[in-house]
């Protein structure tokens, strides 16, 4: 199928980067700093959701703020230590991109999301972070943020996530939706077009917009 849209909407990790082994190692140490058991840590999904309300699911709320910006210096400070590499494809995709027809959106807040994204040469015109919205995914309005900023109709844009709750957000949206079974198997991905991940995909600049296609 080829899919045709005027904005591509990326997530970052798990889309455009993995920082998996980082997020593990930070959210273990941080578990174990705040007391949270194993078990009740295990209960709570991490992937695709903003710091602050994983937080809320595990502690108490006056301590959230507190707990929040803890993980975030343990996962900046972790970034140079190998806590993040690009994913297949990345580079290729997005540097067949002009700049002004896609965005990151992403659970992280800005400051992280900077530092991942420039450590492997990410530097895209428009970012849409954690910091920025005030309901995360699986709500709509981090995607709906990003189309207003590029000036786009939301049904006029593509999102490309590997969580169920970024695709859900993107769904809710009214954008069409391209999963990668980057850190989730297909089975568990509900979306337009499911493929492993961007070196799958060829995209061609038209003067009506971009056409995305799976590679032969």
């Amino acid at each position: 199928m080829k899919i045709r849209a005027h904005a591509l909407l990326f997530d970052n990790d798990g889309t455009l980067v993995s920082s998996l082994a980082s997020v593990d190692r930070c959210w273990a140490r941080w578990a174990a700093e705040y007391g949270i058991t194993p078990e009740a840590f295990a209960r709570v999904e991490l992937h695709g959701r903003p710091a602050a309300e994983i937080a809320a699911d595990l502690l108490p709320a006056g301590i959230v703020p507190e707990a929040v910006a803890r993980i975030e210096d343990l996962e900046v400070d972790d970034v140079p230590d190998g806590g993040v590499e690009l994913l297949p494809g990345t580079r290729a995709f997005l540097d067949s991109l002009p700049a002004e027809r896609w965005a990151v959106v992403t659970s992280a807040t800005r400051r992280l999301a900077e530092a991942r994204l420039e450590a492997v040469g990410i530097l895209p015109k428009t970012l849409v972070a954690a910091d920025d919205v005030t309901r995360g995914k699986p709500d709509p309005e981090p995607y709906l943020l990003a189309a207003r900023s590029l000036g786009v109709d939301p049904a006029d844009c593509v999102v490309f996530e590997d969580a169920p709750a970024g695709l859900a957000a993107g769904r809710a949206a009214g954008m069409t939706t391209v999963a990668l079974t980057t850190t989730h198997r297909a089975d568990e991905l509900h979306a337009d077009l499911v493929v492993k991940d961007l070196s799958a995909l060829s995209a061609l600049v038209t003067e009506q917009g971009v056409e995305i296609a799976p590679r032969s």
